[in-house]
């Protein structure tokens, strides 16, 4: 399955309550869950700069990946941004592929 990487940054409503982070949290995951049940999770990260988190995240297709972004931004994401993630290898290979 194609590799995305999603990264959000909070409303500062949402930031300002932190007591509720995790239970929000969780109720996110529980959202993308039941509307994306082919989305299968490798990592997820609180980040420094100007995002506040970064999931990586497999999907079948590029629609599924939209609406794990969307289900982010109706729950509390000021900002998603939704990257396609190649493997290195992969990446490699299509080198090679252009210099045959």
């Amino acid at each position: 399955m194609p590799t995305y990487i999603l990264v959000t940054k909070l409303a500062p409503e949402v930031m300002q309550d932190l007591k509720r982070r995790e239970e929000l949290g969780r109720q996110w995951r529980e959202k993308v869950k039941a509307h994306c049940p082919g989305v299968k999770f490798i990592a997820h990260y609180a980040i420094l700069g100007h995002y506040d988190f970064l999931d990586i995240f497999e999907a079948s297709s590029e629609e599924e990946a939209a609406k794990v972004s969307l289900i982010s931004l109706a729950n509390g994401a000021l900002q998603a941004e939704t990257w396609t993630a190649i493997p290195y290898r992969r990446f490699l290979e299509i080198v090679q592929e252009l210099e045959s």
